[in-house]
């Protein structure tokens, strides 16, 4: 019973819906973006009439995983989340989550540091970016060393994500059930 609403409300889109609602009032004095990867258990791939790329479940060295992409604001609380396979790179979060943004800064970590992808993006969105250079960059950028600290704000939410069970390792079959606890956590998170 408990489930079957789960997944209802999970397909009418309720647990986003109230995750947004929550999430109306961020800090946006500048915003922290990064991934992390969740394993998935070995039942939850498979799912009836499924692609393992629709369920957002990839390979990985450590084996079936996917990458959970979070934008969150200056106080480290969640703002949006993007699923990908887990064999995806971080741009490929970056790509979708970006248009999202809407504070003066985005702080970010070297995986992030891509010309095309991500630096123009912000450049044309008028985002200062917060990102150190890669080494192997031709012409290191300087980038606000003190500013760039807060991004263990964004590690202490994932800390927190990852106290709930069903998010550290997915047993979910379905991509949308797995984003919908991802959202009622988020949501939870909000509320402390």
């Amino acid at each position: 019973m408990v489930r079957t609403r789960f997944m209802r409300w999970s397909h009418k889109g309720v647990w986003e819906r109230v995750f947004e609602v929550l999430s109306q009032d961020p800090d946006n004095e500048y915003t922290i973006i990064d991934s992390t990867i969740v394993r998935a258990h070995q039942h939850s791939a498979g799912a009836k009439g499924s692609s393992k790329d629709k369920e957002a479940i990839g390979w990985s060295s450590g084996g079936l995983s996917r990458k959970i992409h979070v934008v969150c604001d200056g106080l480290g609380k969640p703002a949006h989340v993007h699923l990908t396979p887990g064999q995806a790179c971080d741009l490929d979060g970056a790509d979708v989550l970006i248009g999202a943004i809407k504070a003066d800064t985005l702080t970010a970590g070297k995986g992030y540091d891509a010309d095309e992808r991500v630096l123009d993006r912000l450049k044309a969105a008028s985002i200062k970016p917060v990102i150190p250079p890669r080494s192997n960059r031709k012409s290191p950028r300087s980038y606000d060393r003190v500013l760039y600290k807060a991004c263990h704000l964004i590690e202490n939410f994932f800390e927190k994500l990852k106290q709930y069970r069903a998010i550290t390792t997915r047993y979910d079959k379905t991509a949308a059930a797995f984003k919908a606890a991802i959202h009622l956590a988020c949501s939870l998170i909000w509320l402390k």
